[in-house]
């Protein structure tokens, strides 16, 4: 060879959209190409970048392979770059080609430190070779891979454990579990998060345990959405719940729980359990009035198969199948990172339940964008989420239950909100 080192750049065209926005794909991708050609792994980073794509690094003990893709124009861009003889880097472009689904590829080679321009030091390197070999210890190979949810302006970034556990296209959304480091197993609709097995609890215990520590005796429980499991588990664990219907649109996120999220998916064989795979907005307008003591809408965001979940026309219906004295509990997004569509919701719940009948109340999810969470507090007789809560009750069941997050206290904070929480509510 008459070089140093081989530099392949290239360019991949009309590639496979999906493929180039997917971190773990890609990931897999470039590390199998790099062991195509008869390279040593020794890590492999990868992460999305703003707004679309992946970009992405793995360095070989013979140097490295880098990729940064635009899955809008079906474009990646890769580097390629060996040492010495006995990796062709050419072999893992064509790896990349066909794995990419690339219509065509452009490329160039360029020879790295040309032996007719360099000149070798002086120094007895069999011996320092042998000297090196001998204590030699070839690195483990180590993956760094991220999940990122984002829009425009604001991105949220997840190391995980490579490969996800789970995923499926249903007929409404991408359903995916991956094995996150410092969360653990998490659960993803459309690249957005809907729970993770470390901070779960806070919202399952907030979005049940105050509606049912202020109805004064809730027996008969919807919700709405919540296939994870997590708010049937927190509701079924009531002594006065006689009953508790789960409609959920999606068999997949049931599924998908039921094997990696067996914490949050423990109670769906719960005798107090009905199960109605199914659409809730269908079911709540053929339901009966004051059916309900309490309804939950554990939905995702208003986007997708939940938009209709956060519509006037859904609250009217909900109202109207609450018993006289029901309660309507509903997570209602963060005020920092979805502001206008949290003062849609409060105002749509004001025209049907009255303002007085309306309060918000915040709770604190660290995988939620921004951190903070709200839930609305809707009452159809002006039960007051403080004033009528069942203190002793509510005290006893969270010892009991060993709750990470909900209590008495916490109940009566969670109504207390910044100044500029109450202003978006005016």
């Amino acid at each position: 060879m008459d070089a140093l080192g081989r530099h392949v750049l290239v360019e991949f065209f009309e590639c496979s959209h999906e493929i180039l926005n997917d971190v773990s794909t890609i990931e897999n991708s470039m590390v199998s190409a790099a062991k195509e050609a008869g390279a040593t792994v020794i890590n492999s980073t990868f992460h999305h970048f703003s707004p679309f794509g992946v970009s992405g690094v793995v360095v070989i003990q013979e140097s490295h392979l880098a990729v940064h893709t635009w899955p809008e124009y079906r474009y990646a861009a890769v580097d390629l770059f060996t040492c010495g003889d006995p990796v062709d880097p050419w072999v893992s472009y064509s790896y990349l080609k066909k794995a990419f689904k690339a219509a065509h590829g452009s490329s160039m080679e360029i020879r790295r430190g040309l032996l007719n321009l360099v000149q070798a030091s002086q120094v007895d390197l069999p011996e320092l070779r042998l000297k090196a070999e001998e204590s030699l210890v070839i690195p483990k190979y180590t993956r760094n891979i991220w999940f990122t949810e984002r829009n425009e302006d604001i991105a949220f970034s997840l190391r995980h454990k490579g490969d996800p556990l789970f995923r499926r296209q249903s007929p409404y959304q991408k359903v995916e579990v991956y094995d996150t480091y410092q969360f653990g197993k998490m659960l993803t609709c459309d690249g957005a998060i809907m729970c993770a097995e470390q901070d779960e609890h806070v919202y399952h215990e907030m979005i049940t345990h105050v509606p049912l520590f202020t109805h004064p005796e809730p027996k008969r429980i919807l919700v709405i959405g919540g296939g994870d499991g997590g708010t049937v588990r927190e509701i079924v664990r009531h002594d006065s719940v006689a009953e508790v219907v789960l409609v959920e649109i999606d068999e997949v996120v049931i599924e998908a729980s039921k094997a990696h999220l067996p914490s949050l998916a423990a109670s769906f064989d719960n005798p107090k359990l009905s199960l109605v795979v199914g659409d809730g907005i269908k079911y709540v307008s053929e339901t009966s009035d004051g059916e309900f003591d309490i309804i939950v809408i554990d939905s995702t965001d208003p986007i997708g198969p939940a938009e209709g979940l956060f519509s006037h026309e859904f609250y009217l219906q909900a109202h109207r199948i609450l018993n006289h004295d029901g309660i309507l509990v509903a997570q209602t997004e963060s005020p920092r990172f979805n502001d206008n569509i949290f003062r849609q919701i409060y105002q749509e719940f004001y025209k049907v339940f009255g303002r007085k009948n309306v309060s918000c109340y915040l709770a604190y999810i660290p995988t939620y964008p921004t951190g903070m969470w709200s839930f609305s507090f809707c009452s159809k007789q002006k039960i007051h989420p403080v004033l009528d809560m069942r203190i002793q009750a509510a005290e006893r069941f969270s010892l009991k239950h060993n709750l990470n997050y909900y209590s008495p206290e916490i109940h009566k904070a969670s109504f207390v909100l910044p100044r500029f929480v109450q202003e978006m509510l005016v």
